[in-house]
């Protein structure tokens, strides 16, 4: 018997994943875009609002979502996506922006919110939805957190992206941030 396996502590280990995930997300980030030093207080920050905010929230909110509209029937997961996809999508993208804003001591917390929010959340419109369909259907309750935390991986290097560098349109994180990088090679 472990005591420390991931079934008998789902909730540290799902709210560690995702801060790996974020932290890694971040890396990936900052490797792609090339940067001369790793900016390692940008990651810390990064994990440190994935970990303190969208682990714990995504946790609790995905267990919450199932005791309200339980199991997989066509209706029951429509209802869970749209819920997830008007409210928690929208406060987690917020989170990261002010978040990682307020952490690095901007004195405009809400600047990269209001200049870039909108275009995330629609952004996040044409990966989520997706995503959390299979999640919903597919994972287990208890592996939801961690499949949305390995989700979670490819918009954390996006949302990384968006706040650095980009406007958080799809657009120009493929074309003048991702690709640059990866054809620059």
């Amino acid at each position: 018997h472990n005591p420390f396996s991931p079934l008998r502590l789902p909730w540290l280990a799902n709210v560690t994943l995702y801060g790996c995930v974020f932290a890694g997300g971040d890396l990936v980030h900052q490797l792609i875009a090339q940067k001369e030093h790793m900016d390692w207080k940008h990651t810390r920050n990064v994990a440190i609002v994935a970990i303190s905010f969208h682990g714990n929230f995504n946790y609790f909110w995905l267990r919450a979502l199932e005791r309200r509209f339980p199991g997989k029937s066509a209706g029951m997961v429509f209802r869970k996506l749209l819920l997830d996809q008007s409210f928690a999508s929208p406060l987690a993208t917020s989170v990261f922006y002010t978040g990682v804003s307020y952490l690095e001591g901007k004195e405009d917390v809400f600047e990269d919110w209001r200049e870039k929010f909108f275009n995330t959340w629609r952004t996040g419109l044409m990966y989520w939805p997706f995503m959390q369909f299979l999640n919903f259907v597919l994972m287990p309750l208890h592996m939801r957190t961690a499949f949305m935390g390995c989700c979670a991986f490819l918009w954390a290097i996006f949302l990384c992206f968006s706040r650095q560098d980009g406007d958080g349109t799809a657009t120009v994180a493929l074309m003048n941030g991702w690709m640059d990088g990866w054809i620059d090679r």
